[in-house]
């Protein structure tokens, strides 16, 4: 017998914006091959889609969650993270690694979490910030889908946070990659895959 599922609005409670790894690198035109990190084809094509959902946050007065991944260039902080297909990337000494200042308008009053693993939860202060905002729902974009973007969304899963994900605004390492983390996380929550004009219309109904 299949459980009854509650049904959920898009948006339960208050919301914010969580924009993962949307750093200068995304929008550097370079060949696959010389890719610390795989990305699918339109990658910073998806990504730039984020800005107007970034946009429409701040007109409805969500907050502008920023996740930086960095590490020390000496690497001491990497741990696991350089056993599979990844090598070195997000050095604290690159250029590359800063955020995506101008393409997503960064701004000084947006918050910022730095973060030296997969999650935006993991050794960070994301979870004291969420509280203090007294937030409900995650709204999810950026990259990978299939690393960051869903080890973030499980990890605010289960702290009991509605969980959204923006299926437009997020790109993986590869398009079956992308699909089955999508597949994933509308498991852990029905309803979880949004477009983004389903969320633009959501945000606006907050207001």
């Amino acid at each position: 017998m299949t459980p009854a599922t509650t049904e959920r609005k898009l948006i339960e409670g208050r919301a914010a914006l969580i924009v993962i790894d949307i750093q200068a690198s995304c929008f550097v035109d370079k060949p696959d091959d010389a890719r610390a990190i795989p990305h699918m084809p339109d990658y910073a094509a998806r990504m730039l889609k984020s800005r107007a959902v970034i946009d429409k946050a701040r007109e409805c007065d969500i907050p502008v969650i920023f996740i930086q991944e960095i590490h020390r260039a000496n690497l001491i902080d990497f741990g696991r993270e350089l056993d599979g297909v990844e090598t070195v990337h997000c050095l604290d000494n690159n250029p590359e690694t800063d955020l995506a200042r101008v393409e997503m308008d960064v701004r000084p009053d947006d918050y910022h979490i730095q973060k030296r693993r997969y999650s935006a939860f993991f050794g960070t202060d994301l979870e004291i910030l969420l509280r203090g905002l007294k937030v409900q729902t995650l709204i999810l974009v950026g990259g990978l889908t299939d690393v960051c973007v869903h080890y973030t969304f499980v990890d605010g899963h289960q702290s009991d946070y509605y969980c959204r994900v923006i299926e437009d605004c997020v790109a993986g390492s590869g398009i079956e990659a992308h699909t089955a983390s999508l597949n994933a996380m509308e498991y852990l929550q029905t309803g979880a895959v949004r477009s983004r004009d389903e969320v633009l219309a959501a945000m606006g109904e907050t207001l």
